[in-house]
């Protein structure tokens, strides 16, 4: 069966995952709800995104869903079972969310620096020009301003070595 996700979103009493999709084989919009069940405010939003996603009964609905979205989710509701409010967990989502231009990756640990990587491909998926996109051009040539003038290295000058 084929279905398309139109919207998705958490319901904090009681805890749920609530996907609104439309049936492609019959056009109609429908409305699933997945409960949350043994999730806590300790509880990892990765790890539950996952199992959420795998679980056999809800696959076929989440397919269009991202793992990301799912992820947002569920850092909302245990943002909400921190007792935080929907403001606070929304700023820690989106600094979570932001890449740091500044930051030192190689500080980081395997997970966050997976993390990075992961916002790194999906910014750079998002902003790729592809064939079928109507502003696509094929060679670009870009002529950068310098400064002053141009220093030449060593590495660069042809040598009379031969390889």
């Amino acid at each position: 069966m084929n279905y398309n996700a139109m919207k998705c979103g958490v319901r904090f009493e009681p805890p749920a995952i609530i996907l609104l999709y439309e049936d492609t084989t019959t056009g109609k919009s429908r409305q699933r709800i997945m409960p949350i069940r043994n999730f806590s405010k300790f509880s990892d939003c990765s790890r539950a995104a996952e199992q959420l996603k795998n679980n056999p009964r809800h696959r076929d609905y989440l397919d269009c869903v991202s793992l990301r979205q799912l992820e947002k989710l569920y850092k909302l509701l245990k943002g909400h079972l921190k007792g935080e409010s929907m403001k606070v967990t929304l700023e820690y989502i989106q600094r979570e969310e932001t890449l740091d231009p500044d930051e030192d990756l190689n500080k980081l640990d395997d997970k966050e620096l997976a993390k990075r990587k992961s916002l790194m491909d999906e910014l750079f998926e998002k902003n790729q020009k592809k064939k079928e996109d109507p502003d696509f051009e094929y060679n670009i040539e870009v002529d950068f301003m310098q400064d002053g003038p141009v220093e030449s290295c060593g590495w660069d000058d042809e040598s009379d070595v031969g390889f």
